[in-house]
């Protein structure tokens, strides 16, 4: 089983979230599980190669 980061928070009723790879692909949900579900449906998209030009986020080790 694989397992991603995600950051989230609720707005106005409004589940909010995204990936922590993928922070400039958010989504929403009326409820926490719906958002689980669309960000799993984002992460289909975005690793399928569905959407041109996905940034992501990497880290650099320096020294």
């Amino acid at each position: 089983m694989e397992t991603k980061k995600y950051i989230y928070w609720q707005d106005e009723g409004m589940w909010i979230g995204y990936l922590e790879e993928y922070p400039d692909y958010m989504t929403q949900g009326e409820t926490l599980e719906e958002l689980k579900e669309n960000l799993k449906d984002i992460y289909n998209d975005l690793t399928s190669n569905a959407l041109p030009c996905v940034r992501k986020v990497a880290e650099l080790v320096i020294s």
